[in-house]
């Protein structure tokens, strides 16, 4: 916890040039707030906290390298002090309960007033949470997802038509393991193929 009167020291993290200065350029004229690092890429904002130890991250949902959700669950086990900040483009309310679930304490939509977000920074520096009263809503109402834990990783790793043997071996598992987890995924979601699977479950939000 940063002491009495110190700035709240944050990171950004956004592959989006434009976004992630723009932001820097707003937060840093909050006299309370500084931004010390900003990343392009999940890999490098994960470094970075653990380089600067920052206060906040302010991380992107999709971004190369490692989405959000993996550098939240990185952070909150490295550098657990660190508040995670998720910004979204699109937010799902699937989404919502992942952002949780990998640590992060809130949950914000991109393209927010500068205001309302160093607002966030602030609250989730104090050790509060913010979700997106919107998104919130949408989540109460979403139909749950049909698919097991092991279902997701499996579809998750065979995305753009990923080999079955490459998909084993990535998730060590038996080919015919993952052929008959693909099988049942496209059987629960009523989907023609793996391919329609993998974006019936992106549309949803049940994977990034």
């Amino acid at each position: 916890m940063t002491p009495a009167g110190d700035p709240i020291r944050v990171l950004l993290a956004d592959d989006e040039e434009l976004v992630r200065a723009g932001m820097a350029a707003l937060l840093d004229l909050e006299p309370d707030i500084t931004v010390v690092a900003q990343a392009a890429d999940g890999r490098t904002a994960v470094d970075a906290v653990l380089a600067h130890r920052p206060d906040v991250a302010v991380v992107d949902l999709q971004m190369p390298g490692a989405d959000g959700m993996t550098v939240a669950r990185e952070v909150a086990a490295t550098v657990p002090d660190c508040a995670v900040v998720l910004l979204t483009g699109h937010g799902r309310p699937a989404h919502l309960r992942q952002a949780l679930d990998a640590g992060a304490r809130a949950f914000v939509p991109k393209g927010s007033p500068a205001r309302a977000l160093a607002d966030v920074v602030r609250r989730v520096h104090g050790g509060g949470r913010y979700v997106d009263p919107a998104l919130a809503a949408d989540a109460l109402t979403a139909p749950p997802c049909p698919l097991t834990g092991r279902e997701l990783d499996v579809l998750r790793a065979a995305a753009d038509d990923v080999p079955v043997a490459v998909v084993a071996r990535r998730l060590h598992l038996s080919a015919g393991t993952v052929r008959n987890h693909l099988a049942a995924v496209v059987t629960k979601l009523g989907a023609t193929s793996r391919a329609d699977a993998h974006r019936i479950a992106v549309d949803r939000g049940w994977i990034v």
